[in-house]
């Protein structure tokens, strides 16, 4: 170690020896100055320190909120694209609900959709007959050809095809009688104890592994759909051949009022006729006469009217569109806000109007507006389709009756057809009125 280094060691020595005296010096600086404090600026000094520390924790939870909010706003996100999804699957399942509702409770679909039962008949005839010869081919079934009984191969397949026939016999019965019973509210449920039978039938017989086969029990399902829509098929070409009978009815009671009406006009027309020429007679021989004057007037009136009355004679028989359309309700059947909207070519129109009060419904119908129409049908048809989603009956469409209220008819006729219709507003239904007063004194 040189000189100079010793030097610099000393210098250390006497810098830190300097450094702990001052050091030292300040430390008693501190104490006097801590003796000097008084207990409130001790507190201060606290609180500062306090609040400086809540400060802090403050900015700490500011940020903590921060961070919260910007979570909730992606949950929310989440939670409006799972609320969008949950929409989307409940309207997935209110179709898959109507859709089963169309199976269970009767709206069936049809599978075939034949213009007339004929072709019906024809295709249905075709199915049977395809099973009996699926039956006659051996294709109808599933069985073993090799199996042996007590020792014999031939007894085996006696067995086989007694058990064949027992099977296809049995599922044969059970179809038969199922299809038979087969309504527009159940056939859906037919064609699953179709397949349950067919499943049980398959599992009594699997150890023998003897079973119906598929294209067999479709042909059956075949068979339920066509022998369904065939009865239907009937009953609506039946409602047609009643719709149309009653058309024919109509036609000829219009006829014989239109012949009646031109014999009853032609009969007066001729009386007044000999009645002018008559006077005639009698103004040729007084031609000044004011009595028999006034008198020619009035004939030649009366005549002019008769005139009129065969033109509209003959112009019905001539447009065989023309007629009235009537609005008409029955509170006593039917209820409040239920209206027939139908149509009648006849002369007299509240005559077609009484024949459907008969004896089917207990009290009689008021008649709301009757709309006379160069084209009573056309008029007819447009009313009901404003109204399409109305219908009481929503499957048979010969059915005209409409839950709807009256101002809405009104509203429809007035704007689109005739703003000089006049409507009834108020039923009478007096039948129907006078019944409820003698139910309420008690008198039946």
């Amino acid at each position: 170690m040189g000189f100079g280094d010793i030097f610099k060691i000393k210098a250390f020595k006497s810098e830190i020896e300097n450094l702990n005296k001052t050091n030292s010096d300040l430390q008693s600086e501190i104490t006097i100055l801590n003796e000097m404090l008084t207990p409130e600026m001790k507190d201060a000094t606290a609180l500062k320190k306090a609040i400086q520390e809540l400060n802090s924790d403050r900015q700490k939870l500011q940020i903590d909120i921060e961070n919260q909010k910007s979570t909730i706003e992606d949950l929310k996100g989440k939670i409006a694209n799972i609320e969008k999804e949950i929409l989307a699957k409940k309207k997935l399942i209110g179709d898959l609900d109507d859709e089963l509702a169309l199976q269970d409770f009767g709206l069936y679909r049809p599978k075939y959709d034949f213009a007339n039962s004929d072709l019906y008949k024809e295709r249905l005839n075709q199915i049977r007959t395809q099973q009996k010869n699926y039956i006659k081919d051996d294709l109808a079934a599933n069985y073993p050809t090799n199996l042996s009984y007590d020792g014999s191969v031939a007894k085996g397949k006696a067995m086989i095809k007694d058990n064949v026939k027992q099977i296809l016999r049995s599922f044969n019965n059970e179809c038969d009688v199922l299809i038979d019973k087969a309504k527009f509210n159940n056939v859906e449920s037919i064609k699953t104890k179709i397949m349950k039978s067919f499943e049980s039938l398959n599992k009594m017989n699997a150890r023998l592994s003897i079973s119906i086969k598929p294209s067999y029990l479709q042909l059956k399902i075949d068979e339920l759909n066509l022998a369904y829509e065939y009865a239907m098929k009937k009953q609506e070409e039946k409602e047609r051949q009643k719709e149309e009978r009653e058309r024919l009815r109509e036609e000829a009671k219009l006829q014989k009022e239109l012949e009646e009406a031109r014999k009853n006009i032609e009969k007066e027309q001729k009386h007044y006729k000999n009645a002018l020429d008559a006077l005639l007679k009698q103004l040729g021989e007084n031609p000044d006469d004011t009595d028999l004057i006034a008198k020619k007037e009035e004939l030649e009136k009366q005549l002019t009217e008769i005139d009129n009355n065969l033109k509209d004679i003959d112009y019905r028989e001539a447009n065989k569109r023309a007629g009235y359309v009537y609005i008409i309700s029955n509170i006593g059947s039917f209820g409040e806000n239920v209206y027939k909207i139908g149509m009648t070519r006849r002369l007299e129109p509240l005559d077609r109007v009484s024949e459907l009060g008969d004896a089917s419904v207990p009290f009689n119908f008021d008649v709301h507006a009757l709309i006379f129409s160069d084209d009573a049908p056309a008029l007819e048809n447009a009313l009901h389709k404003a109204f399409e989603d109305k219908k009481v009956n929503m499957v048979n469409p010969r059915r005209e009756f409409f839950k709807v209220s009256l101002a809405e008819i009104e509203e429809v006729v007035k704007q689109n057809y005739d703003k000089t219709v006049e409507f009834t507003r108020t039923a009478d239904a007096e039948q129907y009125r006078e019944t409820l007063i003698i139910k309420n004194n008690g008198s039946v």
